[in-house]
């Protein structure tokens, strides 16, 4: 569309054009420069206006097209009149029918266009246009201070960088602008003398005019021609002068004027005052300095009310705020006793992994964690509150269950960890330390050092898999800590929309409460057992719960229906799962040592002596299962399965503990070595 504009406006000066176009064409002129005037007015930052430079330079372009467009118009129809009314209009209209007074008019709007608003105009802004350029240096080293403080990230850098260029490049371009406008002044004085003056030539020469008949007709002709193309060039000049001296602000121009005056309600009464004054000297006129100085005196009485309603709201305001921040205060208190069920914290260097704003991996990595964990375990773990903790190291971290430390780590940001999978035949150089998660070896490389690492075989990773795998590993280990009455109420509600019976007959009064049922449920997930399946753990629980009350005997029972589902992990591929035994002696020691409680709980009562020999040969044993490459698994009857594991669990925390009777018969299972 702008191709065709500056086309059609070059085609102007070369074409003839009626007159009732040129009308149509000087009209647009002037309400172009009106929408560009008032444009200026209402923009709150120059920038939002940034193609002005542009438009300046297009509108003289089209006034002067008109301009010759116009003055071919006058030279050849002037003697008969045949003249565009928008000219006729502004010659005799506008100023009278008198050539003498329009022709001063027109050198008054000139000098005010060419001396006072342009050269003040393109004076400031060549100022601005030095001053943002020597102003860019700094600004783009604030906007890479922020990023590298991580205040801001790439794209909000990118975004300030592409600003700061747009507005040296709108003040250099706005000082080159200025010029135009000049040379428009200029060329209206031109072209308005050369109409005259040959106009003139050619009523008396070539119409026979009379000198004074053709000297008043095409003296009123080229002033019209004059004025209708010096307002338009005086509006956009004052919306140049505008534009450049406008500060970025919050409002338009007239909000703005109006409230940085307002707040002055002393200058009203001053001026009403001294205008009253003048009011009373005799031979000045009374009724315009009389209305003038009531105005001002009633505007004085405005703006004190509104600084009185402002001052009012204000102290609303404070006082909203007051109450506010004691609510806060309050809140803290609560926020100070509420204790999170799960919260990593941070030290500042590790930041970035945990900033959604600066995308940050980890909280895309917890929601991925929450989702398996959901489908493996069968419960969902609430929210992880991620935060910082100015009194970690800045590579450190810690998990928090319930307000109390359970995993923490030392990290080395922008390094990665390398760990040997046991291949690794010319090891690399780096900072060597242990895995916080397992504790195994490994190494610290800097990040232009991993692609070399993954080449000589090592398994490398980032901080944020190493404080995922972290969580995954935490998340297991206390599983049964996490699952409450209200998590285990959501379960049993959704089994109870599609399996009603099963779950009337277990939660009857006479039978198992709710919190009998999380105590079920917890003792599977500390040994790793997935409630996911929770309709065949309330099948088991139906077919018990009559007799059965202790919720350690009905988790050993549950087991059993959820034999599958607990050895699905341990088996390979062919079905085959490795297990250690142990011999007729050591069954009959611990058989000799089993105790069972009057609620049916079994517990392991040995001499420490056996107790220790039993550990360590269990540990020795259990030593086959590195070659095989799998999870140590221990098989016992189901008897002393239960007491068993609790002795182990807190010596031996790897090994698996299995009942007989939780193999399912189409499982092969292939005992490595014999305890004895």
């Amino acid at each position: 569309m702008m191709a065709a504009v500056v086309i059609g406006t070059i085609l102007m000066m070369i074409f003839p054009l009626p007159s009732f176009f040129l009308d149509f064409l000087l009209a647009i002129s002037i309400s172009a420069a009106l929408i560009i005037l008032m444009v200026s007015i209402y923009i709150t930052k120059p920038l939002e206006f940034g193609v002005f430079p542009t438009l300046l330079l297009i509108s003289t372009l089209y006034r002067l097209s008109l301009n010759v467009a116009t003055t071919r118009n006058i030279l050849l129809n002037g003697a008969d009149g045949d003249v565009a009314n928008l000219v006729v209009a502004f010659g005799k209209v506008v100023v009278g029918g008198n050539f003498v007074v329009g022709f001063v008019i027109f050198i008054i709007l000139m000098v005010i266009n060419f001396i006072v608003i342009t050269k003040g105009a393109g004076r400031v802004a060549e100022v601005a246009a030095r001053f943002t350029l020597d102003a860019m240096p700094g600004k783009q080293m604030a906007i890479d201070a922020e990023l590298n403080a991580g205040h801001i990230n790439a794209d909000e850098a990118k975004k300030r960088r592409k600003s700061v260029e747009k507005e040296a490049d709108f003040y250099g371009a706005m000082d080159g602008a200025s010029k135009f406008v000049r040379g428009d002044a200029i060329a209206g004085i031109i072209i308005t003398i050369v109409n005259i003056i040959v106009g003139f030539a050619i009523g008396v020469l070539k119409y026979n005019l009379a000198p004074a008949d053709s000297a008043s007709k095409f003296t009123l002709f080229a002033v019209g021609d004059g004025l209708i193309s010096a307002i338009p060039a005086l509006m956009i000049s004052t919306a140049a002068g505008i534009i450049v001296t406008r500060a970025t602000s919050e409002g338009n121009l007239g909000s703005e004027v109006l409230n940085q005056v307002r707040i002055h309600p002393k200058a009203f009464y001053i001026a009403a005052g001294l205008i009253f004054f003048l009011a009373i000297i005799p031979g000045f006129p009374k009724i315009p300095f009389f209305l003038l100085s009531g105005v001002l005196f009633f505007l004085g009485r405005m703006a004190t009310q509104w600084i009185q309603s402002r001052q009012q709201a204000d102290e609303n305001l404070k006082d909203a705020d007051e109450k506010k921040k004691d609510e806060k205060e309050i809140n803290s208190l609560d926020n100070l006793m509420k204790i999170d069920m799960l919260a990593i914290e941070v030290g500042h260097g590790l930041v970035p992994l945990i900033d959604p704003a600066q995308d940050g991996e980890i909280v895309d990595r917890i929601q991925g964690i929450r989702k398996q964990f959901a489908q493996e375990m069968g419960i969902i773990i609430p929210q992880v509150q991620l935060r910082d903790n100015l009194q970690l190291e800045p590579g450190g971290y810690q998990i928090l269950l319930k307000g109390n430390k359970i995993a923490f780590g030392n990290l080395m940001v922008d390094y990665f960890l390398a760990m040997d999978p046991g291949g690794v035949e010319l090891p690399i150089s780096g900072e060597i330390t242990k895995d916080p998660v397992y504790g195994l070896p490994a190494i610290w490389v800097h990040k232009r050092d991993k692609e070399e690492a993954i080449f000589r075989g090592y398994t490398v990773v980032n901080c944020s898999t190493v404080i995922a795998t972290n969580i995954t590993k935490i998340l297991k280990e206390h599983a049964a800590e996490l699952i409450t009455r209200q998590d285990a109420q959501y379960l049993i509600d959704k089994l109870k929309e599609t399996n009603p019976k099963v779950v009337d007959e277990v939660m009857q009064s006479d039978r198992l409460s709710l919190g009998e049922i999380v105590k079920v449920m917890q003792n599977l997930l500390r040994e790793d057992v997935s409630v996911r399946d929770i309709l065949t753990l309330f099948e088991c629980l139906a077919d018990h719960c009559k007799i059965i009350k202790n919720p350690d005997v009905l988790a050993e029972q549950c087991r059993k229906s959820l034999g599958r589902n607990i050895v699905q992990k341990y088996v390979n591929e062919k079905d085959e799962i490795f297990v250690v035994t142990v011999d007729r002696l050591i069954e009959d020691v611990l058989f000799g040592g089993l105790v069972t409680t009057e609620s049916g709980s079994t517990y392991l009562n040995l001499d420490s002596k056996n107790a220790q020999d039993i550990l360590q040969k269990l540990m020795k044993g259990i030593q086959i299962f590195d070659k095989e490459g799998s999870q140590p698994v221990l098989l016992l009857s189901a008897r002393m399965r239960q007491a068993f594991q609790k002795l182990v669990a807190r010596y031996i925390p790897q090994l698996i503990v299995l009942s007989y009777d939780e193999i399912p018969h189409d499982i092969t299972v292939k005992n490595l070595e014999m305890i004895a």
